[in-house]
């Protein structure tokens, strides 16, 4: 464990994960700019850490308000160490059941919402010549489902937008996770959520999907504290982690179902050189 303390930047702090990686490094004893749209959703944890954190009301969206919200960090704690790009949200439904404005609004607050942050706190790493950054990103940016593909199309936008990022500032000491969590009991489908308007021709697909996560269990997501503090503290950390014992059997499968269909493709792949 860190003797140090660090300063992290949390956003979407308010609830699911980002609120249990704030608590876990305040109660370490580290400082936290907790960021949320309603900052009255971590007041509690102002009042039981009033040294070690600042709250500031957020959007993501809003590509001046993330770099407003990085300055205040900078200004109450002079320092920026742990960066976790972390707010967002799933849109549950088929392609075709999709309204244009709710397609915008996914791509918007999971997508540039990570893209506003990496773009206003990487001046901060340079200047430090230190930092980690965590984005929280899925096992569904990783293998897809039905029914949730503007989710998994943000968060596999997300993972190329972490792995470029990655590369891009590793020569001023930055380094990337991007957090990839398997099913999770926090409120990522209820309240936190979207859904499309239904049409009776993708009942099928929904039951495939509902199906598959009946036999994933929802794992407690207190119990990621430890890992991300672990993660924090690694001398080279991993670019991506898989959250959960679920997730990563299904997502070595996928990727190895990938990797034999474009071999068996090969000669054909060729006869186009």
């Amino acid at each position: 464990m860190s003797t140090t303390t660090r300063t992290w930047f949390i956003t979407g702090s308010s609830r699911g994960f980002g609120r249990v990686w704030a608590e876990a490094a305040l109660n370490r004893g580290d400082n936290v700019v907790l960021t949320a749209r309603n900052t009255d959703a971590v007041a509690e944890l102002v009042e039981r850490f009033p040294e070690q954190t600042h709250a500031v009301q957020l959007d993501v969206t809003d590509r001046d308000a993330v770099f407003a919200a990085v300055q205040q960090g900078m200004d109450r704690f002079d320092q920026l160490d742990i960066i976790v790009a972390n707010a967002g949200y799933g849109l549950f439904g088929a392609v075709e059941e999709t309204t244009e404005d709710q397609a915008r609004r996914q791509i918007e607050v999971n997508v540039f919402g990570a893209l506003w942050l990496l773009q206003a706190i990487a001046p901060v790493l340079r200047a430090q010549q230190h930092g980690r950054v965590l984005i929280t990103s899925s096992f569904g940016g990783l293998m897809s489902f039905p029914t949730a593909a503007l989710y998994g199309a943000s968060k596999y936008a997300v993972e190329g937008l972490g792995e470029s990022f990655a590369q891009e500032t590793q020569d001023f000491g930055t380094k990337v996770t991007l957090i990839e969590p398997g099913a999770y009991a926090t409120d990522f489908m209820g309240d936190s959520g979207d859904q499309t308007e239904a049409l009776s021709a993708y009942d099928g697909a929904r039951a495939r999907t509902g199906e598959f996560f009946s036999n994933m269990p929802a794992a407690d997501p207190t119990h990621t504290g430890h890992a991300i503090l672990a993660l924090t503290d690694m001398d080279q950390p991993p670019l991506r982690l898989i959250l959960g014992e679920h997730a990563m059997p299904l997502v070595v499968d996928t990727y190895n179902e990938r990797i034999a269909s474009w071999q068996q493709q090969q000669t054909l792949a060729a006869s186009a050189q």
